[in-house]
């Protein structure tokens, strides 16, 4: 078998045995034809060059037309990155070489986007809202939202390669060329190492958004700062513990009550990061801790006059009655969003009024269109839309290509700012760089998400407990359940 046949083997469209055919023939023709357009000059292949890196040169370096009526799925890959805990990497491939990324949100399992492979599997990439409905149902509310976002995330990719634009192009076009970023003020041990580092962050780096995380915690070793805390003992983390501890309990439940002692040196800490960043800069705030609808309002009126851009998650996103209470009562914006699936989620804190301010994250939301749907639904009731965002460069662009299409949009979160490596993962294919002076650039011709990834890089930075890259998943390709949710 020459090299040539080789590779049409690898890929499906020879069969030594059955090569008779002019079915085989004209595939083979078919291949060829698309190659050519692609850049790949076969007869040129030495026969030692794996079919990776053959299908490589479909995506990178070239003109990226295909045959998109022609377009069919047929594998779903994975890796691990060591970032945010663990974020998930989908590549979705296709008989044509060209493939799509997307990401499963931060701290989520992978397995919630490879069992919707059989589902998927042989389909055309590019009919993403067909292929959306026929997996949104195995996604939930916020990392169960994950699987469902990362495809939808690899499909716009896909689709924006296929036909040579990039994503927000395919969602109507954009509003902006560069998405204003906000980030986390960092924590420093003295108020002039926190000076220093502010200067950095808005000096250095061109930041004109920020955001401060103010708990409970911080008062906790204050006597007389907090009521029935003990009861819970000395860790109020947030995060992490058994299904009755405090970090799983939901906030009206805790019966923890602030005193104004502990008011005062809560707000006491906003007072002193307002002092060094000034008035001219926005400061959001998050993570207060786990009080109730009483507590947080009484929190939000003591930090009324420092101005905050919102409070967010002061109680869980699903009690809408409470965030309309607690937005009625407050003049500093409510906001909530990062754990809500589907712009059904949002309608009824929308509807009644609840927010000020949504503020979904892409990767548990349903994905690119389906937050650019939220947005467009909020901004047609008066309400702005901030965008919760922690994981890798995958979905940091599909979260660009969605705020540059979105007109209400107001700030990305970007949590790796001091993050040394978390650039290098990948590469623009437009030569350009992902961000600048607090604002992301956005692609304004390199087709898809415009990135790709740097093997290299992603390798020194998988998961130490699964370091697969990309391995083909074909345990994943039968479905085993009737789907259909009527009878």
């Amino acid at each position: 078998m020459n090299p040539s046949q080789k590779i049409l083997t690898k890929l499906g469209l020879n069969d030594p045995e059955k090569d008779t055919s002019d079915k085989a023939s004209n595939s083979r023709r078919s291949f060829l034809k698309r190659s050519a357009l692609g850049g790949i000059a076969l007869g040129g292949i030495s026969a030692l060059w794996p079919i990776e890196e053959i299908i490589a040169q479909t995506t990178q370096k070239v003109s990226r037309y295909s045959n998109p009526s022609d377009l069919k799925i047929t594998d779903m890959r994975y890796c691990i990155i060591q970032n945010v805990g663990r974020t998930p990497i989908i590549r979705i491939d296709t008989n044509q070489g060209i493939y799509g990324l997307g990401e499963v949100r931060d701290g989520a399992d992978e397995r919630y986007a490879l069992m919707l492979k059989s589902r998927i599997l042989n389909q055309n990439p590019c009919n993403v809202e067909m292929l959306f409905k026929m997996v949104r149902q195995f996604g939930g509310h916020a990392r169960q939202g994950g699987g469902v976002s990362a495809v939808e995330m690899a499909l716009w990719d896909l689709c924006g390669k296929a036909y040579n634009v990039p994503v927000w192009q395919l969602l109507g076009g954009r509003y902006r060329d560069k998405v204003r970023l906000y980030a986390d003020t960092p924590e420093a041990s003295s108020i002039n190492e926190f000076k220093r580092k502010i200067k950095y962050r808005l000096e250095e780096q061109g930041m004109t958004w920020l955001k401060m995380d103010i708990s409970i915690g911080e008062v906790k070793g204050q006597e007389g700062a907090l009521v029935n805390s003990k009861f819970w003992g000395s860790n109020l983390a947030q995060w992490r513990g058994g299904y009755m501890d405090y970090a799983n309990i939901k906030h009206p439940f805790t019966a923890i009550q602030i005193t104004e002692k502990g008011l005062d040196g809560m707000a006491q800490i906003v007072s002193d990061i307002r002092s060094v960043v000034g008035y001219e800069i926005p400061i959001a705030s998050d993570h207060y801790g786990h009080f109730d609808l009483n507590n947080a309002i009484r929190w939000g009126r003591k930090v009324e006059p420092y101005r905050l851009a919102w409070l967010e998650d002061m109680v869980p996103w699903e009690f809408t009655d409470q965030f309309k209470k607690m937005s009625d009562a407050l003049e500093t914006p409510v906001l909530t969003g990062e754990d809500i699936y589907l712009l059904n989620g949002f309608k009824p804190l929308i509807d009644a009024g609840a927010v000020d301010i949504v503020h979904p994250d892409l990767a548990t939301a349903g994905g690119i269109l389906e937050t650019k749907r939220i947005g467009d639904y909020a901004e047609e009731k008066g309400v702005a839309m901030a965008m919760h965002f922690a994981g890798t460069p995958v979905s940091f662009m599909a979260n660009v290509h969605c705020a540059a299409a979105t007109q209400n949009f107001l700030a990305l979160e970007h949590h790796s700012l001091d993050n040394p490596w978390w650039e290098t993962l990948v590469k623009t294919t437009d030569g350009r760089k992902l961000f600048e002076k607090g604002y992301a650039n956005v692609p304004l011709t390199a087709p898809g998400l415009g990135i790709e990834l740097v093997e290299e890089e992603i390798k020194k930075h998988l998961l130490p407990a699964n370091k697969t890259y990309f391995e083909p998943t074909p345990e994943w390709n039968d479905v085993r359940s009737h789907d259909r949710l009527w009878s």
